[in-house]
């Protein structure tokens, strides 16, 4: 099944910690609430670790600094009425205005992509 990924990086004026407080805090619940109206079956956020840690990866390899955080978008897989399309692009309307408010969009890759699963040794259980 395809998915959407959207690599982040803040807008300048805020530091990391700000950065993901808003976006976990403020985005994350705003993504939720229009949940529905946009038929999302998972929404999951990665938050990067201290920069210091990241400059450290980022220097063996000879890569670039990390992003802020990267969002994963799934869907379901499902077919929508005018109406459900309609309430769609408003939700999606409204959460890029939001986006605006933190996220360097011209500098945070967004594409879709298909999952190949190579290797699950374990299960995760989250809290």
């Amino acid at each position: 099944m395809a998915h959407l990924m959207f690599c982040l990086r803040r807008l300048p004026h805020l530091t990391r910690e700000q950065f993901q407080d808003y976006w976990r805090n403020v985005h994350g619940p705003l993504v939720r609430s229009h949940a529905e109206a946009m038929g999302l079956s998972a929404y999951v956020q990665s938050h990067s670790l201290p920069e210091a840690t990241q400059t450290r990866l980022a220097q063996v390899r000879g890569s670039p600094l990390a992003f802020d955080g990267i969002a994963q978008l799934w869907w379901h897989d499902r077919v929508l009425t005018p109406e459900q399309k309609d309430a769609a692009r408003r939700a999606n309307a409204e959460l890029l205005e939001d986006e605006r408010k933190f996220i360097d969009l011209a500098a945070s890759p967004i594409f879709l992509v298909e999952d190949h699963e190579i290797l699950r040794l374990f299960t995760e259980t989250r809290a």
